[in-house]
C-alpha cells in the first residue's frame, strides 16, 4: 500500500535537501528532457523517469521496438462501473512501468465529458463525478500498489480540447465544486496520489499552474494533498506565479521557467527561496515513495503478484461493451452463419490517437477474432464501407524502417517503425541520433498490397518531403503551416494525397519518404513529427455497400463494425459533430434491410449518432477495446461471456437534442453557463428523452428488484436474477430530494455496487450512502452544508430506469 503521509520520509527528505545549493535545488524541478528529472548522485537521487497513459505505459521513447500492452480506453474502463477492476488495471500498468523503468504514469485522466463533442473523451472516464472519482480511485490505489505514482489530471475544468492552451474556463462556485473538483478531491482523499498535473488552460481568469487558490488553498490545503505538482507539457509560463501558485515541477526541460531561470529570480530577490524548498521536497518524497532516494524506503518494498496484461485486457474488454439494444440477436445461436462487414471489422481501432497512443505487440481485429472463434465455413467478411475516406498512417502490407542522417548524407542510425508514423519526442530517438546530428530521415521499405487497383500515397506533418513508390516519385515539394489554432495539430492533422500507384496483389513494391529537417517547420517540442500515409484503391461505394447486402442476405446473422477515426477523436481538437464518418451509415441501413437479424458493433470512445438503431436486432458498443479486443468481442457475441458493461455517459440521438454542446471560446473565454446543469442533470432538466440513458445497459439474463432497505447512511438492495444464465447486475443508486429550497439537479448518483447471481438466485447489494449525496457547496459560508428534508432514495438499472424508491429523512 502506498503510503497516506508522508511522514516517514520527512527526515531522509530534510537531510537530503540540506545538502543542495540552490543552483541543484532549482535543477530538480525543472525536466532534464522530455520525460525525466535529472539525477543528483551526491544525495543518492536517482533521475526521475515519467511516461504518458493511460491505457498503457509508452516509456521514454515511442517505438514499437519496446511494445506496450494496450488496454482498453477509459470510458471503457468506466463502462464496467467496478473500481476493483480498475485497480487490477493499475497493478498491471505499475508492472509495466516497473519493467520499462518508469517511475511516474502521467495518468489517469478524470476531467468530464461536460459535452458529446470533447475530442478527448475516450481518455476520460464519465460526465458523472461520483463515478468518475471511484474509477479514478481504484486505478490510483492500483498503479500505486506497484510502487509506481500517478498523476491525476488535467486539474481542473480541462474539458475540450478548443485553444486549450489560452482558453480561460469561466466556472461558477458551485459547479467547480459540485462536478470538476469533485473527482479530483474524491481520488485525493480516498487513494492520496503521490501526484497531480496542472493543465494548460485557466479557470476563472488565472492559469492552473499559478493557481494558488486551487492548489495551494484547495488541493493541498482543503484536501491535505502532500503529492508533487507537475505541469502538462509546455504549461509553464512564468517563474514566480508559477512557483508561488504551487508548481512543483515544470516540464519538459532543459529549458523551462524553472531551473536557471529560477535560480535567478531567488538571487534577484523575486522568489522567496523558502518556495523553492517547499517544491523540492515535494520532489524528494515522491523520489522517496518510487524507491529513488536511496536510505528512504520505497512505499511499496515488494511489488503484487504478477499480472496477464493479454487476459486481463481481455477480461476489461468484455467486461466494458455495453448491450444497447437487443432483440433476441444475441448470443448468437451455434451452427449459424455470419457475415461480418466494415472496413472497421478488419482494421480494428483499439485505442484514441494523440499522447495516450502506444504500441502493443500485436492486436485482434473482430475479423481476427471471429475466425478463431466461429467453425471453418461459418464466417463471410466483405468491406462495405471505410470510415476513412483520406489516407491513414501506412499499417497492414508494410515493412518499415526510419533511416537518420547527418548533413553530409551519413547514416547515423535506424530505428524499425510499426506503421508510417515517426513519433520521435525528446531523447526518443534511435540509438547515436541526436537532434544536433539529425539532418533528415527517410522512411523507407516495402509494401505488399492486399488487394490490386489504385493505391494512394501521401505525407502528414510539416516541411520538404520527396515520396517514391515503385520507382516514382509522386512528390517533391514542401507543407507549410496551415491554420491550425493548436500546434500539435499542425503535426497530427489533416494527411495529404500526393499520387497515386497502380499495383497488384501480393507483389511487393519499394516505398520511400525523405524528410529533411528545417528549423522552420519544427515542432514546439524537441521532435520529430511525420507520417507517411496510404489509402487503398477506391471503389463505387454504392456497389460495396450491395456487396455486403448481398453477403447479409446469404448469412444468419449480419453483423457490421461501424468506428470513429483518428481524424474524429484525438487530442488537439474537439469533434464538429457525432456523425459516423464515411458511408457507414448507409451500409447499417442496407444490411438491416436485406437481413432483419442485423447485430451493429460500435467502435468508437464516445458518443455517436444512430440513425438506424431502431431499426437493427441488436447494437454493442465495444467503445476502443484495446489489443485483445477482437477475441474479447467474439466471447461476447458467442454468449461464452455476458456484456458487462453500462453506460458511463449520456448518449443523445443527435447533436440537437444534447443540452450542452459549446466547447468554442468566445473572445477566449468559454463559460460553464449550464452550471450544474451537464450529463443525465441536464437531460432531467431539459425533460427530453435521449437515446440511451446514463447508466444503461443490457445483459444476457433478466433482473427483478425486490426490495429497497434504508438506514441513514447505508441502501440494502435484493434483487433476483429471473433469467436463465448466471448474470451479473450493477445495482445504481439515485437521491432525488423531495420539495428542494435550493436549486440542484433532479437527482444524482450517490452510490452502485454489483452483485452476481445464477438463474433463479437472489442477491443483495450494500451500498453506503455518502453524506456528500444530500449536501451543497455554500459559496457564502465556503463549505459544504447538508439540506435538510424528505429525500427519494431510487435503486434500479439506470438513471431513467429506478425500480424501487423509497423516502429518507436527513437533517441539517
Amino acid at each position: 500500500m502506498a503510503d497516506a503521509t508522508g511522514s516517514r520520509y520527512d527526515e531522509a527528505v530534510e537531510a537530503a535537501l540540506g545538502t543542495l545549493d540552490l543552483d541543484a535545488k532549482t535543477r530538480l524541478l525543472a525536466g532534464q528532457d522530455m520525460w525525466s528529472l535529472p539525477a543528483l548522485p551526491a544525495i543518492g537521487l536517482e533521475s526521475l523517469v515519467m511516461s504518458d497513459g493511460p491505457i498503457g505505459v509508452r516509456g521514454v521513447r515511442w517505438t514499437a521496438d519496446d511494445p506496450s500492452v494496450a488496454l482498453p480506453s477509459p470510458t471503457a474502463l468506466a463502462a464496467t462501473w467496478d473500481p476493483g477492476l480498475a485497480r487490477r488495471a493499475g497493478r498491471l500498468l505499475a508492472q509495466e512501468a516497473r519493467r520499462k523503468g518508469v517511475h511516474v504514469l502521467l495518468a489517469p485522466t478524470v476531467n468530464l465529458h461536460r459535452s458529446p463533442l470533447g475530442g478527448r473523451h475516450f481518455e476520460a472516464y464519465s460526465e458523472d463525478p461520483y463515478l468518475t472519482g471511484e474509477i479514478g480511485t481504484g486505478y490510483v490505489l492500483g498503479v500505486q500498489d506497484g510502487g509506481v505514482a500517478t498523476t491525476v489530471k488535467h486539474f481542473v475544468a480541462n474539458d475540450a480540447e478548443t485553444d486549450r492552451f489560452t482558453v480561460n474556463n469561466v466556472v461558477a462556485p458551485r459547479p467547480l465544486r459540485e462536478l470538476y473538483l469533485a473527482p479530483f478531491e474524491a481520488i485525493v482523499t480516498q487513494a492520496r496520489p503521490w501526484g497531480v498535473m496542472t493543465a494548460y488552460n485557466q479557470v476563472n481568469g488565472r492559469t492552473m499552474t499559478e493557481h494558488h487558490q486551487l492548489v495551494n488553498e484547495v488541493l493541498r490545503g482543503e484536501w491535505g494533498f502532500d503529492g508533487v505538482n507537475v505541469s502538462d507539457w509546455t504549461a509553464a509560463r512564468h517563474t514566480r506565479r508559477a512557483v508561488e501558485g504551487g508548481l512543483d515541477i515544470a516540464m519538459p526541460g532543459p529549458v523551462t521557467v524553472y531551473g536557471d531561470a529560477l535560480a535567478a529570480a531567488v538571487r534577484a530577490g523575486e522568489v522567496d527561496e523558502a518556495l523553492v524548498d517547499r517544491a523540492v521536497r515535494n520532489v524528494l518524497r515522491l523520489a522517496a515513495r518510487v524507491g529513488a532516494l536511496a536510505g528512504a524506503g520505497p512505499a511499496v518494498a515488494a511489488p503484487p503478484a504478477p499480472v496477464d496484461g493479454a487476459a486481463l485486457a481481455r477480461e476489461i474488454a468484455r467486461r466494458s461493451f455495453v448491450l444497447l439494444r437487443n432483440d433476441a440477436a444475441l448470443p448468437l445461436q451455434p451452427g449459424g452463419t455470419v457475415a461480418l462487414l466494415g472496413a472497421a471489422a478488419r482494421d480494428a481501432r483499439v485505442l484514441g490517437g494523440g499522447s495516450a497512443q502506444v504500441f502493443p505487440g500485436h492486436t485482434v481485429s473482430p475479423l481476427d477474432g471471429l475466425t478463431a472463434a466461429l467453425p471453418a465455413g461459418a464466417l463471410t467478411y466483405a468491406t462495405g464501407a471505410d470510415p476513412g475516406d483520406e489516407p491513414a498512417p501506412a499499417g497492414q502490407g508494410f515493412t518499415l524502417r526510419a533511416v537518420c542522417r547527418d548533413a553530409a548524407g551519413r547514416i547515423i542510425g535506424e530505428g524499425s517503425l510499426p506503421s508510417g508514423q515517426v513519433q520521435w519526442i525528446g531523447d526518443d530517438l534511435p540509438a547515436g541520433v541526436t537532434h544536433e546530428n539529425l539532418h533528415s530521415v527517410e522512411v523507407t521499405g516495402t509494401f505488399t498490397p492486399r488487394e490490386s487497383g489504385e493505391h494512394a500515397f501521401g505525407t502528414r506533418g510539416l516541411g520538404a518531403f520527396t515520396l517514391t513508390v515503385a520507382g516514382e516519385t509522386l512528390y517533391d515539394g514542401v507543407q507549410e503551416t496551415g491554420d491550425e489554432a493548436d500546434p500539435f495539430e499542425a503535426l497530427f492533422g489533416a494527411p495529404l494525397e500526393r499520387g497515386a500507384v497502380a499495383l497488384t496483389e501480393g507483389v511487393p513494391v519499394g516505398v520511400s519518404l525523405l524528410h529533411p529537417l528545417d528549423r522552420e517547420h519544427a515542432a514546439p517540442l524537441p521532435a520529430v513529427l511525420f507520417s507517411l500515409v496510404h489509402r487503398g484503391p477506391r471503389r463505387d461505394p454504392d456497389e460495396l455497400i450491395a456487396e455486403a447486402a448481398d453477403a447479409a442476405r446469404a448469412a444468419g446473422t449480419a453483423i457490421v463494425v461501424v468506428a470513429t477515426t483518428e481524424r474524429v477523436e484525438s487530442e488537439g481538437f474537439d469533434r464538429a459533430g457525432l456523425t459516423l464518418p464515411g458511408r457507414q451509415d448507409d451500409l447499417v441501413r442496407a444490411v438491416a434491410a436485406a437481413n432483419p437479424n442485423t447485430v451493429v458493433v460500435v467502435n468508437a470512445g464516445s458518443p455517436v449518432e444512430m440513425p438506424w438503431r431502431d431499426d437493427v436486432a441488436a447494437v454493442l458498443l465495444s467503445w476502443f477495446p484495446g489489443q485483445e479486443g477482437g477475441a474479447a468481442l467474439a466471447d461476447v457475441l458467442l454468449g461464452a461471456e455476458e456484456p458487462g458493461g453500462r453506460l458511463p455517459t449520456t448518449w443523445p440521438a443527435t447533436l440537437a437534442d444534447a443540452p450542452v454542446t459549446r466547447v468554442v471560446p468566445e473572445d477566449g473565454e468559454l463559460r460553464y453557463t449550464e452550471g450544474l446543469f451537464t450529463g443525465y442533470r441536464a437531460w432531467d432538466r431539459a425533460g427530453t428523452a435521449p437515446a440511451y440513458p446514463f447508466g444503461h445497459g443490457l445483459g444476457y439474463t433478466t433482473w427483478e428488484y425486490e426490495s429497497l432497505e434504508l438506514t441513514p447512511d447505508t441502501a440494502t438492495v435484493r434483487v433476483r436474477n429471473t433469467g436463465t444464465r448466471p448474470g451479473r447486475e450493477v445495482v445504481q443508486l439515485y437521491v432525488a430530494p423531495v420539495d428542494d429550497p435550493v436549486e440542484r439537479p433532479a437527482r444524482r448518483l450517490a452510490g452502485f455496487a454489483a452483485v452476481e447471481a445464477g438463474p433463479g438466485e437472489a442477491a443483495e447489494a450494500g451500498i453506503p450512502l455518502p453524506g456528500r449525496a444530500f449536501e451543497i457547496w455554500d459559496e457564502g459560508a465556503r463549505a459544504w452544508t447538508a439540506i435538510p428534508g424528505t429525500y427519494e432514495i431510487q435503486a434500479g438499472r439506470s438513471v431513467t430506469d429506478t425500480r424501487l424508491r423509497a423516502p429518507l429523512e436527513v437533517e441539517g
